[in-house]
């Protein structure tokens, strides 16, 4: 299975800008499509984005479209999230995902980080 690292979360005040990392211990280009999802307390873990293995189909949470930016670079088996104008809202755990992208709709794997926290300040 493969393994997946977050990085880059912190606390940010609101309106600002993070940039959310994914290192992946194997070709991502093999691992296909992937996704980041986060939860908050108390709530159930939600997609924020999905990207097709080449990059071609992303999707986004109607919260997070025109704030939120995915994308990935397969030479480095890396995977990003460009937060920006981040609201209090925003403030959750982001975990990075291995999964499958069918019908341009990311669907989550097995494969999970061990999260990564973002926090929001008013």
């Amino acid at each position: 299975q493969v393994q997946l690292v977050e990085s880059g979360g912190g606390f940010v005040q609101s309106g600002g800008s993070l940039r959310l990392s994914c290192a992946a211990s194997e070709s991502s280009f093999s691992i296909g499509a992937m996704g980041w999802y986060r939860q908050a307390p108390g709530q159930q873990r939600e997609l924020v984005a999905g990207i097709s293995r080449l990059g071609i189909i992303t999707n986004y949470a109607d919260s997070v479209k025109g704030r939120f930016t995915i994308s990935r670079d397969n030479a480095k088996n890396m995977m990003y999230l460009e937060m920006n104008s981040l609201k209090p809202e925003d403030t959750a755990v982001y975990y990075c995902n291995a999964g499958v992208m069918l019908g341009r709709r990311y669907h989550s794997g097995d494969s999970w980080g061990q999260g990564t926290q973002v926090t929001v300040s008013s």
